[in-house]
């Protein structure tokens, strides 16, 4: 009966799976006809997650078989991802302890989907285990979603819901949830010190002529924020701290279809952060993979930022509007200002190279990329001018 070898050792009895069926279809219970495994087709790499399953199949609740589809999710300390295989040596044990990975299935064991406000939902968790290894499973419901493009109205509805979600009393006693810390200057330390500023002090990085182009008018002002990100790193670890999702792209805001508002997923980065936090991957989040394009990015982001504010005073939470454009501001430069120059781009052009030579394709893409990237240190620098200190 069972064809779920793809799941190794996250499967469950066959009785296990029918009876999480069961929960999902609300009744008191449910016999497995038939099931199977495929893994999940997405290309977003994500350094806390394993393995991503659709397990799918037949279930009879006494009126007959009938469809099931469940999402199995193995997420993982960060140590057991492959790219944990390219921190130095000399600087692993200390990395290993960087970056927390629990929120994700704590959160679907513990209580917050009833916690959440309306307009936001998350999947209904069936089954969560943690193993000794550091690794965990989440069997959940499979969310049925659209995929059209958002919308300039989309990004402002969400924007509000967000700042709902950071300004909820329902949710605050969740933002702790994982118990390992977490600091900004584990972020500075570890992915700016060691991926991004390399390549920024690089003149090579500079006089490549793509890059010039793009992001040569924007050196001055970036340089000038590299020289001070101790200073920027300690403003944002002073600002008030709010529940914040930790990733709210698009692609983790579901749209259930023919229901208004929006499924969170991937709870991964889930934890406290400055005010403003979420505006950053819900604005950038679909140029950096290329499904949006940041021609109107400014636009865009000051009406997302004055909704953010509505929702956050939704909840009762009186945060001036400076406050919040301010905590955006820092947070978007430190997570995707600075991280925008495309060094990793020229890595892989310099590959390419070495392998036998550069396609006209990939030049094309490359153009549009840095062009895109460009875009966004543009906005962060800007931003970060005109709101100076909240303080």
């Amino acid at each position: 009966m069972a064809r779920r070898d793809l799941l190794g050792e996250d499967d469950v009895s066959d009785g296990e799976l029918a009876a999480m069926v069961a929960d999902l279809w609300g009744v008191p219970a449910a016999t497995l006809v038939d099931s199977t495994a495929q893994t999940v087709a997405y290309d977003v790499p994500s350094i806390l997650t394993g393995a991503r399953t659709w397990v799918l199949g037949h279930a009879d609740a006494g009126d007959g078989p009938r469809a099931f589809r469940l999402f199995v999710k193995r997420v993982h300390h960060w140590r057991h991802s492959p790219a944990f295989a390219f921190v130095p040596p000399e600087i692993a044990e200390w990395a290993a302890t960087t970056l927390p990975w629990r929120a994700e299935h704590l959160l679907y064991a513990f209580d917050l989907a009833p916690r959440l406000p309306d307009g936001l939902t998350m999947p209904r968790g069936l089954r969560v285990v943690e193993h000794p290894d550091e690794t965990a499973v989440i069997w959940m419901e499979a969310v049925e979603c659209d995929d059209v493009p958002w919308t300039y109205d989309d990004s402002v509805r969400a924007a509000r819901l967000l700042g709902r979600l950071a300004g909820s009393p329902d949710v605050a006693p969740l933002a702790g949830i994982d118990p390992q810390p977490w600091h900004i200057d584990d972020f500075v330390v570890g992915r700016l010190a060691h991926t991004v500023l390399p390549g920024f002090h690089d003149e090579a990085t500079w006089r490549h002529p793509t890059v010039a182009e793009h992001f040569g008018p924007l050196r001055a002002g970036l340089t000038d924020v590299a020289h001070h990100l101790d200073a920027l790193a300690r403003e944002f670890a002073a600002s008030r701290h709010l529940a914040s999702h930790g990733d709210a792209c698009p692609n983790n805001l579901l749209r259930r279809e023919g229901q208004p508002g929006f499924v969170l997923i991937d709870f991964g980065f889930w934890r406290s952060q400055p005010v403003g936090f979420d505006l950053s991957q819900l604005l950038v989040g679909d140029i950096q993979i290329g499904r949006q394009d940041a021609d109107d990015l400014p636009e865009r982001a000051a009406a997302c930022v004055e909704a953010y504010a509505a929702g956050l005073a939704d909840e009762g939470l009186d945060v001036p509007l400076q406050e919040v454009r301010r905590g955006h501001a820092v947070s978007l430069m430190l997570f995707n200002g600075l991280p925008s120059l495309p060094t990793e781009m020229l890595q892989e052009e310099a590959a390419l190279e070495a392998a036998g030579g550069v396609t006209d394709e990939f030049r094309a893409s490359f153009e549009h990329w840095v062009r895109q990237r460009a875009a966004i240190a543009r906005y962060a620098l800007d931003v970060l001018a005109t709101t100076g200190s909240a303080a």
